[in-house]
């Protein structure tokens, strides 16, 4: 879905437009005013990357788990190890599956905390916008529909920085 955020520099011109775009005839999947104080901004996941993070690291976490165990399984069949030994071979088993998926659940944090994501320089751009006290109204619209430039145009925007385009 086409993504765009417009910076604008008061609290008049940021409702005004969010209120325009409201009434035209247009679908919107999303339009949100975000002020320049508080965590609104991070309640957003497009313009949150530790929302992002979150959300990469358990979709990580469901397959990376389960696969962890299954190595760990394996592992502890294949090397004839007896570390675990006094817990019986069933026992044995179990804990090499455990500990293989804890090394899976380690693994989707570091692998969520090092992907970057496309949309990181505008958001670190936006950020910075709102630490300046500007305006932001995030809008989104369904996949083929474009949004309406000549209303966002009208509010004399500061910046437009379009995320998502596909």
């Amino acid at each position: 879905m086409p993504v765009c955020v417009v910076v604008l520099s008061d609290q008049r011109a940021a409702e005004g437009l969010s209120q325009q775009l409201k009434e035209t005839k247009l679908p919107l999947s999303t339009c949100i005013t975000l002020p320049p104080e508080g965590d609104a901004i991070d309640q957003v996941e497009l313009l949150s990357p530790n929302l992002t993070r979150v959300r990469r690291q358990k979709a990580m976490a469901r397959w990376l788990m389960p696969f962890g165990f299954l190595a760990g399984v394996t592992f502890t069949q294949i090397t004839n190890l007896t570390t675990f030994a006094s817990f019986g071979p069933w026992g044995e088993m179990l804990i090499g599956g455990l500990m293989g998926m804890g090394s899976g659940l380690m693994g989707s944090y570091a692998a969520a905390a090092s992907v970057n994501s496309d949309n990181d320089d505008g958001v670190r751009i936006l950020r910075n916008r709102r630490d300046e006290g500007s305006w932001l109204v995030l809008l989104e619209t369904p996949n083929g529909i474009e949004p309406p430039w000549q209303v966002v145009q009208r509010s004399n925007p500061q910046q437009v920085v379009r995320l998502n385009d596909l």
